[in-house]
């Protein structure tokens, strides 16, 4: 098992990565980003040698011996994080399109106040801010990401340019809030993830981010999987506001 002495947990679910995680997992080991963290790969019951390669690197390894989904793998590392007392998680996809440089950027972030005195829960690294890298994404997808920004700012005030993005610092506060039963949402955790934090309180902010394309396996946005993740989110994003906001849970 991996070491709890340093201040941040980076979590990377994978699934059928072999073809990239080696490559982020090498610079991820490179100084400037091992002096403050510890890697934990969730290997969602691959079918490929990305369990293998993970075991040579040394990385923390969860592996589960049946397909999860991302959410799931998430929260495990969110329960590992707070089991061995970490300060912050900052999760970053296994496929390559997150590249490694953000991971110093969002954890400066995560340590730097406000003009009040209060520090970021939730770092969004966004593909659409401007000093973001070139992020060509289809019609659908944009659809989502502008449909999403709407609700999210006609809900909370807040305007974020990338609400569905999936590489995030999270403060102690956030991840062991997400650890909880019931309290994140183990099919799509995307912006209806953002919009409880909002609703609850929590204080989200971006940073411009450095992101590719995927060049290898596929992605589980592939087909028309984006149309149900849309329609999930919205639904989701109604539940979250009957809970959050109308019941006022927490």
């Amino acid at each position: 098992m991996i070491r709890s002495d340093k201040d941040v947990l980076i979590i990377l679910p994978a699934y059928n990565e072999e073809g990239s995680i080696r490559q982020v997992l090498e610079r991820l080991s490179e100084p400037d980003i091992s002096g403050f963290s510890d890697v934990l790969v969730i290997n969602d019951a691959s079918g490929d040698s990305t369990g293998d390669i993970v075991r040579e690197s040394s990385k923390g390894l969860v592996n589960h011996i049946f397909n999860m989904g991302y959410g799931s793998a998430l929260q495990i590392g969110y329960k590992y994080a707070v089991r061995k007392n970490y300060s912050y998680v900052i999760q970053m996809d296994a496929d390559g399109q997150h590249d490694a440089s953000n991971v110093l950027k969002i954890y400066q972030k995560l340590r730097e106040k406000d003009a009040d005195g209060k520090y970021p829960d939730i770092v969004l690294g966004s593909r659409y801010m401007e000093g973001s890298s070139p992020f060509p994404v289809s019609g659908v997808k944009m659809f989502a990401v502008k449909l999403f920004r709407g609700i999210i700012r006609l809900l909370t005030g807040k305007k974020l340019h990338d609400p569905t993005t999936g590489l995030q610092g999270l403060s102690g506060d956030a991840f062991y809030y997400y650890s909880q039963f019931n309290h994140f949402d183990e099919t799509y955790p995307d912006a209806n993830m953002i919009l409880q934090m909002l609703l609850l309180g929590y204080k989200v902010v971006e940073i411009p981010a450095v992101m590719y394309q995927r060049e290898t396996g596929k992605s589980m946005h592939s087909g028309l999987k984006p149309v149900w993740y849309m329609i999930y989110l919205i639904y989701d994003l109604c539940a979250v506001v009957f809970y959050y906001k109308i019941l006022k849970k927490r």
